[in-house]
């Protein structure tokens, strides 16, 4: 969808273009990067202004000849980047690391070169938390399930894949989207070959905030993997 806005004079004529685009809907996993894609037709001298469409616009990232970080959001800071190399090709996407709660929204990509606006809209939808369990160097080929405590009903919606190395032993990893809806589950990954068994056990702490919202945190997961691939190495020692 376009609009044009024409200014007419007795010796000038001035056509300014603005292109609106439909909305584009993006799905970011809970604490990892994701990409808001936005594309604009290259031109000189671009300006790319992202805002997140929430109470109060906050600024989410400015660029103008460089990035212009100065009144950019508390929220945002350290957070935010342009894909510099190819702004000049007409990318304007911005990568959001360490995505949270509260970045999901609507979003507008704005860009400005010679004469030229355009805007773009991206809607920004969080999944759940997500853990992931994973070990390396196994031999056999490995297995590897998830379960909870107390059993539940649940879907444990998961992608595991495993890899075999140079050396024919096998790296396995497998992330877990946790439900939105029970917050009393102990989750536990087992990885298993025909000679050994092993689990981790992964702890959800969950709390309910003023506004209503349940926000969890998961902990000792770094060292309980560091555990996990400790034991299956010295496993394979004694075999």
């Amino acid at each position: 969808m376009s609009f044009f806005c024409s200014l007419r004079g007795d010796k000038s004529k001035l056509i300014i273009n603005v292109e609106v685009r439909d909305d584009t809907e993006v799905s970011c996993v809970f604490m990892e990067s994701c990409i808001l894609p936005c594309s604009f037709q290259s031109g000189a001298d671009p300006v790319i202004i992202w805002i997140q469409l929430t109470a109060g616009l906050p600024l989410v990232h400015y660029y103008d000849n460089k990035d212009q970080l100065g009144l950019q959001d508390q929220h945002f800071r350290n957070r935010t980047s342009l894909f510099k190399d190819q702004i000049s090709r007409g990318n304007a996407s911005l990568q959001l690391t360490g995505v949270e709660v509260q970045d999901q929204g609507r979003y507008r990509c704005y860009t400005r070169t010679n004469g030229r606006k355009e805007e773009s809209f991206i809607n920004l939808r969080v999944d759940g938390n997500r853990i992931i369990c994973s070990s390396e160097g196994i031999y056999p080929e490995p297995d590897l399930t998830w379960s909870t405590s107390p059993p539940s009903n649940l879907n444990l919606q998961n992608q595991t894949s495993i890899q075999q190395t140079e050396q024919q032993l096998y790296n396995i990893s497998s992330s877990l989207i946790l439900s939105d809806s029970e917050t009393d589950l102990i989750y536990i990954c087992t990885i298993s070959t025909r000679s050994n068994s092993r689990r981790v056990i992964f702890l959800l702490l969950c709390c309910k905030k003023k506004t209503g919202k349940i926000t969890c945190r998961h902990f000792l997961i770094h060292f309980l993997l560091f555990v996990l691939m400790m034991m299956f190495f010295l496993s394979v020692l004694s075999v």
